[in-house]
Parts: structure tokens; C-alpha cells; sequence
């Protein structure tokens, strides 16, 4: 991947947000690339680098709407490595034009989502056969200024996924999502003589400014 400059988007201090450029079975995709270093660690729900653990960078990629690669995981890693996104990291993918990302930030908490909802509908539906899904994706990557325990980032994934239904309402969408929607979480490691926050719940503090974000985020990345 080659990187360039993106259009004018209000700055995030956290996690600076890159795009990156690639060509692909003679189609141009996109990425979006933030680099953690040290000092964050991740929740995510993620093919790559899911799960809870200290992560260096995050890369939302674009892939094709006829993506059918069996090894994303594989992919995303190549992906990172040409980037120049060195160690553990985690790897997202959509069929979205991740150029078109939605940002906000609220007392502190940056949130940045990319939205394709060509295969979208309600978490809870009939019992049926399963089905091959198109890559489309909600994907959400928040950062938090400060530390959380394992709890509260549970939590917080929570308060994301629940800020997300109610921008797709918001906007208009008779839907909860798409079936490969993803999220990711960073905020500060813990160190010794540092406050190490318990709840991210929409009414805590910083659960609700989390809430705000992914909302602004998600209802800018799905707008027509």
C-alpha cells in the first residue's frame, strides 16, 4: 500500500488517522491505517488481532465487493506489513470506500466508522439456512485518553454496537446493522498510579462521551 493525503477532516490526536492506496486485481482500494505504538491496548471483534491485548497499530481495509479470499486474516497482515504497521495489530475489512469515514470526537474520545450497508437488517432474524455475506461493514474504531479495566471494555463495545443502532435509526435505517459489522476498542494500558476506570456504560462518564462519538461518527459515515 502507498499512502497519500486525505481531504480535510477535523484532527484526531490519539490515534492520527493515515489513508492508504493500493492496487488490487486492477481495482483501486483503500485503507484507513492508525499507528497505536506503545502504551494502548485493544478490544476488538476483529479477523485479525481480535480479542484483548496490547496493540501497535489498526488497519481498516478495503477489499473488493467480490472479496473471496479464505485467509483475510493472512491479507490484512500483508496489508499491515507494506504499510510499514510493524508487530500486533488489528486487521478490519469492508467493501465500503473507506474514504468516505465518518469522524467525531466528544470530551476527549475519538471515533471514526466506515459504513457499506448493501447487505444490511435486524440482529435477531428467523432461523434460516446460511448464506454467503458481501463484505459491506460497519466498521468503528474508538480511542480513549484513559485506561479501562477488561470489564469496561467489554462494556464499552456494548455502548458502541448500542450508539451505532440508534444512529442507523437516527438516519433513517430500519436495521440494527449488516452481518459483519466490526468494532474496535483502544484505550491507555494500565500503569501503576494511574486512575483505571470500571464502567463504560452509556450513563458513565466516559461511556456516554464514547456513546456521543460513535453516534456523530456513524450517522456522518452512513449520511447520503
Amino acid at each position: 500500500m502507498t499512502a497519500f493525503l486525505p481531504p480535510p477532516r477535523p484532527g484526531a490526536g490519539l490515534l492520527p488517522v493515515q489513508v492508504l492506496s493500493r492496487r488490487e486485481g486492477g481495482e483501486q482500494l483503500y485503507g484507513l491505517l492508525w499507528r497505536a505504538g506503545p502504551g494502548l491496548r485493544m478490544i476488538s471483534s476483529a479477523v485479525l488481532g481480535g480479542g484483548i491485548g496490547e496493540r501497535r497499530w489498526i488497519l481498516n481495509a478495503q477489499v473488493s465487493h467480490g472479496y473471496r479470499r479464505t485467509d483475510p486474516d493472512r491479507h490484512l497482515a500483508t496489508l499491515a506489513h507494506d504499510a510499514g504497521a510493524h508487530g500486533n495489530g488489528v486487521g478490519l475489512i469492508t467493501a465500503a470506500d473507506v474514504r468516505a469515514y465518518g469522524y467525531a470526537r466528544d470530551g476527549g474520545v475519538e471515533a471514526t466508522a466506515t459504513a457499506g450497508l448493501g447487505v444490511r437488517g435486524w440482529a435477531a432474524a428467523p432461523a434460516e439456512a446460511p448464506a454467503a455475506v458481501a463484505p459491506g461493514t460497519i466498521n468503528i474504531v474508538v480511542a480513549l485518553p484513559v485506561a479501562l479495566t477488561d470489564s469496561a471494555l467489554v462494556n464499552a463495545v456494548a455502548t458502541a454496537t448500542e450508539a451505532k443502532v440508534q444512529a442507523l435509526l437516527d438516519g433513517g435505517y430500519d436495521c440494527s446493522g449488516t452481518p459483519t459489522d466490526a468494532v474496535c476498542i483502544a484505550a491507555r494500558t494500565p500503569a501503576p498510579d494511574t486512575d483505571v476506570h470500571a464502567f463504560a456504560g452509556p450513563r458513565s462518564l466516559w461511556g456516554a462521551r464514547l456513546a456521543r462519538a460513535v453516534h456523530q461518527a456513524v450517522r456522518a459515515a452512513v449520511r447520503p
